[in-house]
């Protein structure tokens, strides 16, 4: 989920919410969280992880031009970082594979601890 100001932003539901979400997350910084839950035999874990984006100032014509591509329909925040929207991200704080949607290195230790391996 991303979040700025203690709103949730989900997939856009049109290009004018698209286009406020992403003026919205202009020049600021938003959190990205994602959600984890692991469950091996009897036992279990679940883990939220956070990274802080900071996107650099876009203009109405940088956003139409996004939008005009089609990929920020189906992201929440109206974003693919790994894709087009990539170019907006100014600074990333913390795990980069979590603002694509999956905390791959935080899985990585969780599994290996619910498991019992290293």
């Amino acid at each position: 989920m991303v979040s700025i100001d203690g709103e949730i932003l989900g997939k856009p539901s049109d290009r004018a919410d698209g286009f406020r979400m992403l003026k919205k997350l202009s020049g600021r910084t938003h959190e990205v969280i994602s959600g984890v839950s692991l469950i091996f035999g009897k036992r279990s874990v679940s883990f939220a992880q956070t990274t802080c984006v900071t996107f650099y100032e876009m203009s109405d014509s940088e956003i139409n031009a996004y939008l005009d591509s089609g990929e920020p329909f189906d992201k929440a925040g109206a974003y693919g970082i790994q894709g087009l929207g990539g170019v907006f991200a100014e600074r990333i704080d913390g795990d980069f594979f979590n603002v694509v949607g999956l905390p791959v290195a935080r899985l990585k230790r969780e599994l290996e601890s619910l498991m019992d391996i290293s």
